[in-house]
């Protein structure tokens, strides 16, 4: 009984013994390797947001790649980081790369729509249909753009929603560029009564587009006849302005057209008809 105790105390004293020393022989690599993902995953975000706060005040850098680059800084700090790690443990470099190989491509081939919006989003700031800032109409959204990832586009819409569309989205479809020039041309359409004389008429659209946001090129503001309705003439007051000008130009000119027109005595009819009656005898 006694013989079997000190055996039993003997294999637990060992086993301890093991312990303490793996414990020791690899405690410098686990705190190393502790130290180094902390230090890593610190640095990536904080050179992440460095690098977008200072590239964003250099004129020549489009603000549309800013957040491109962040991102690839970001996670090319963390790729090295955890190969930093893997070593601290004595995995060599070459198993390394070969394991991120091999992980790459069954990553790429289980996210192949995930991949295609990283394609995607090398394509949109290659040919950049678009930039930071623009008001843009795509993928049945319509609002400003405030960045372009490296797998959705960000856009904020004009009731301050955010929105998050895949990049492969925007790609795929039509992509309306509201900003793209630098002039937008302004078309109002009004109808007025028959009885009406057109050179009053233009006179009178004419003088609304005397305002400094109206440009003269391409072309100076014009009056134009549309067409002959079944009540009214509809004429047109066609202008151009600068594209950050157009909706608030757009706006009060529609405002400021009806007091124009009355103040003229021009009418603007309301839809009618005419009915004759034949007694039949």
């Amino acid at each position: 009984m006694g013989d079997n105790i000190n055996i039993n105390f003997e294999i637990i004293s060992n086993l301890i013994n093991n312990t303490i020393q793996i414990f020791v022989a690899y405690a410098g690599q686990v705190i190393g390797a502790t130290i180094i993902l902390i230090l890593g995953f610190y640095f990536a975000g904080k050179l992440s947001k460095v690098a977008r706060k200072n590239l964003s005040l250099f004129n020549k850098i489009d603000p549309l790649i800013v957040p491109i680059i962040g991102n690839i800084i970001r996670y090319g700090i963390i790729i090295i980081t955890l190969i930093a790690v893997l070593g601290q443990f004595g995995v060599q470099t070459t198993s390394i790369i070969a394991v991120l190989g091999a992980a790459g491509l069954a990553i790429g081939l289980a996210l192949q729509g995930t991949l295609s919006n990283v394609a995607a989003g090398v394509m949109l700031l290659l040919l950049r249909p678009f930039t930071t800032g623009d008001w843009v109409e795509t993928g049945g959204v319509s609002g400003t753009i405030r960045e372009v990832g490296l797998f959705t586009t960000i856009i904020d819409t004009f009731d301050n929603v955010y929105v998050s569309i895949p990049n492969s989205s925007i790609w795929n479809s039509t992509i309306t560029n509201h900003s793209h020039y630098e002039t937008r041309r302004i078309d109002v359409d009004i109808g007025i009564h028959y009885d009406t004389n057109l050179e009053l008429a233009s006179e009178v659209l004419l003088k609304l587009a005397e305002d400094s946001r109206v440009k003269n090129k391409p072309k100076s503001p014009q009056f134009l006849v549309m067409k002959y309705d079944d009540s009214s003439i509809v004429v047109r007051l066609r202008l151009y302005s600068h594209t950050k000008d157009w909706y608030a130009l757009y706006t009060d000119l529609m405002k400021k057209l009806k007091p124009a027109l009355d103040e003229a005595g021009i009418e603007i009819p309301y839809p009618h008809r005419v009915i004759s009656s034949k007694n039949v005898l």
